[in-house]
Order: C-alpha cells, then sequence, then structure tokens
C-alpha cells in the first residue's frame, strides 16, 4: 500500500514538470519573435535615418514650358451664314403670242441684255406699219394745210377774205399738228410692242428651268418663261447677338470691319466681303439682328442655299499679353498658370481670363516674357521642381500655340468667351 502511494505521488511531479517545461518553452519564443520584430523596426528605422533628406524630395518633374507675348489681338465673331442670291427675276412676256425660237438652254449663264426668246410678231408689225402709214398721211395733210394757210393769209392782207376764212384755215393747221403728234406716238407704241419679241435678260445670271418651247402660246403676267438668279456679287445673311450692335456700328463707322466667309468644302477656300445691310429691327424672339454682307463669286462657288462660315471682326484688344489655353489651371480661387524661375521653380500665378480663341488665351496678372508650363502642369504644386524639356528662350513658334500674329490667319473660331451665335 504505501508502495503504490509514492508512485502516485512520483507520477503527479513528473506530470508537474512537465506542464512547466512547457511553459517556459512557451515564453520563450515569445521573446524571440519580440525581439526579432523589434530588431527588424530598429535596423528599418536606421536605414531610414540615415538617408539625407535632399534624397527624399521627388526628381524635377518634366514639363514643356513657352513664352508669354504681348501683342494686339482682333476679336473675332464666328457664327454661321446663308448664302442668298442679290435678287431672282422671273421672266414673262408682255404680249400675247407664239414662241418662236428660244435661244438659252437650262443652267446657262447669261449677260445683261443677252437674247432668250424670240416671239412670233407678225401681229405687230403689221400693226407699226398701218400706225406709220397714218403718220405719213398725216404728215402729207399738215404740209398741205400750211401752205393753204400761207396762201389765206396773203388774200386776207390784200382785203380778198375775210377773219374767219383766215381762222378756219389756221384751225385746221393746228388740228393736224395734233394729229401729227399723236401719229407719232402711236408708231413710237408700236415700235416698243413690236420689241417684246426679243426677250433679253434683264440681269446678269443662271438660268433656272425653261418653261416654254417653240410653239408655246404664251400670255402676258400668266405665263413664266424662265428665271435668272443673280449669283455675282452674291449675299451671305447671318445674326449677331444684338449687344454687338453698338461695337459693329462704331467699327463700320471707322471702316474698321474685317469680314470673311469660308463655305464647307474640300479647299476651305475664304473670301472677303463687306456688310451691305443691317436689320432696322432686332428680332426680339432670339434676341438677335440680321446682317448682309455681299461677296465676288466670280468662280461661282458660292450656290444659293449653302451654309457658310462667317468670321467678322469689329475689335482689336490692344497689346495683350497672350498664353497658351495649355497653359491655363483650374484652383480653388479661379484660373492659374505656372511661372518657372530661373531656378527651374514652378510658382502658381492667379490670372484673368479676358477672351480665349483660336488656342490662345488673353489674361492679366502676369507679365510679358514670362515663361509658362504649358505640358505637365497638373503634376506641380507651389516650389515643385520642373525639368523643362527646353528652355523658354529656345521655344519654336510651333510650342506658342496660336501666339503668332492674325494678320495672315483669317480663318479664326469665335471667342469661347463672347456670346454663342
Amino acid at each position: 500500500m504505501t508502495n503504490k502511494v509514492s508512485a502516485a505521488a512520483i507520477s503527479e511531479k513528473d506530470s508537474a514538470a512537465g506542464k512547466g517545461y512547457s511553459r517556459m518553452a512557451f515564453i520563450s519564443f515569445l521573446l524571440i519573435v519580440l525581439a526579432a520584430v523589434f530588431w527588424f523596426l530598429r535596423t528599418h528605422d536606421s536605414a531610414a535615418n540615415r538617408i539625407p533628406k535632399n534624397e527624399v524630395s521627388v526628381m524635377p518633374v518634366p514639363v514643356v514650358t513657352t513664352l508669354t507675348s504681348q501683342r494686339d489681338v482682333p476679336v473675332k465673331f464666328k457664327t454661321k451664314g446663308t448664302v442668298s442670291p442679290i435678287q431672282i427675276v422671273e421672266v414673262r412676256p408682255q404680249v400675247a403670242a407664239a414662241i418662236k425660237t428660244v435661244h438659252i438652254k437650262e443652267g446657262q449663264f447669261v449677260a445683261k441684255g443677252e437674247r432668250l426668246f424670240t416671239l412670233d410678231t407678225r401681229a405687230e408689225e403689221a400693226n407699226l406699219a398701218k400706225s406709220a402709214a397714218q403718220l405719213a398721211k398725216t404728215r402729207v395733210e399738215l404740209h398741205n394745210a400750211m401752205r393753204q394757210l400761207h396762201r389765206q393769209q396773203e388774200l386776207f392782207h390784200k382785203n380778198f377774205i375775210s377773219q374767219a376764212a383766215l381762222d378756219v384755215a389756221e384751225n385746221q393747221v393746228e388740228l393736224l399738228q395734233n394729229q401729227l403728234k399723236f401719229d407719232e406716238a402711236a408708231v413710237q407704241a408700236d415700235r416698243v410692242t413690236r420689241g417684246y419679241g426679243e426677250i433679253v435678260a434683264p440681269i446678269a445670271g443662271r438660268t433656272g428651268a425653261i418653261q416654254v418651247y417653240p410653239g408655246s402660246l404664251v400670255r402676258p403676267e400668266a405665263s413664266l418663261l424662265v428665271s435668272i438668279t443673280q449669283i455675282d456679287p452674291i449675299y451671305v445673311s447671318f445674326v449677331l447677338p444684338e449687344r454687338e450692335l453698338a461695337t459693329l456700328k462704331q467699327a463700320l463707322a471707322k471702316g474698321e470691319v474685317t469680314l470673311s466667309a469660308q463655305l464647307n468644302l474640300s479647299d476651305k477656300q475664304e473670301r472677303e466681303g463687306r456688310i451691305v445691310f443691317i436689320d432696322s429691327a432686332v428680332d426680339t424672339a432670339s434676341g438677335t439682328i440680321q446682317i448682309k454682307a455681299e461677296f465676288a463669286n466670280a468662280d461661282g462657288k458660292f450656290w444659293p442655299g449653302m451654309f457658310a462660315n462667317v468670321t467678322l471682326i469689329a475689335s482689336i484688344l490692344p497689346k495683350a499679353l497672350t498664353v497658351p489655353t495649355q497653359a491655363l489651371q483650374t484652383g480653388p480661387n479661379g484660373q492659374l498658370v505656372f511661372v518657372v524661375g530661373e531656378d527651374n521653380k514652378a510658382m502658381p500665378h492667379r490670372v484673368g481670363v479676358k477672351l480665349i480663341q483660336e488656342g490662345i488665351a488673353v489674361v492679366e496678372g502676369i507679365e510679358a516674357g514670362q515663361c509658362v508650363v504649358i505640358e505637365g502642369a497638373q503634376h506641380l504644386r507651389a516650389g515643385t521642381t520642373v525639368n523643362p524639356s527646353r528652355t523658354c528662350g529656345q521655344v519654336s513658334d510651333s510650342d506658342q500655340g496660336g501666339l503668332r500674329s492674325d494678320s495672315g490667319n483669317k480663318n479664326t473660331p469665335s471667342p469661347s468667351l463672347l456670346p454663342s451665335l
């Protein structure tokens, strides 16, 4: 019995010793892991602290720069216009007759006074011959009456006839003189009527569809023979906002308006024109005013009904400071540009934008000749060091974003900050 108790006690002691050893092993492992983590973090922080602060800074940002420029900038309005003829004439006969000859073809260009149609005028020629014969008869009768009056006057002075007989002779001469005027007018009227048989072009232009053929019977007013459309010169009609009317009138008074039109054709040809009409009233529904401009059209490329791009220059901003629109950035306080200094540090400068057109912006708030960023500005902050692709002094004209003079460039969009036309 005593031996059994001793064995059990020894077994319990061995079990307790095993549990204590396992606990110590776990604690030792945990301490080793914590020591390793501490060593790693301490080593990492020490390596980071050994890096100089100037090596932590961001590398220079590559950017593209250009110079601001100062020049006179024309303010351009661009709108759509419609080509319309100056006049369209409907050719109709003035006498009732049959068509004898058609001298033109459909779509032909005719000059003013060119013969178009010949009518059968035999009846008019007969009437003219009749009135001419009557005129000749009256002239003979008047000649005889004047000789008779001369004889009567001689007899009256010799007291061979009375005053009444002399009055009869004088009245006869006066009557025949008036008859002569009547007959002369009749001959002239018949000549005009006969002339209606030759129908000529009242204006120069292009003929439309011919409505009659040889043998067709035509009547005054009822029968349309052909239409002629004048296309050289030609009109382009367009509208402008009413608030621009005062500026336009001032520019017209000074002769400073430049106007050009371009068709939507492959050659993109432009031509200069002049304003010939400004409507007397503003359209209350749209707030615009109708304007017509006249353009030379000898080559016939401007066709009635076509749409044309109209560019109007009515004012100029003198000595305006310009930058490419790519240089503009939007900040919390408005528009800004990044200006690069001699130390290649980019600093934001707030600017006021007066005008945007044709890839350029007219701004205020910076000076001419400053170096501004036009590409890569989205990666910049105040004081960022930049690496320009070239120095501003080396920038080419192609990088100016349209900053060169517009005197030779007439195809210019309208300013985006002005009312849309």
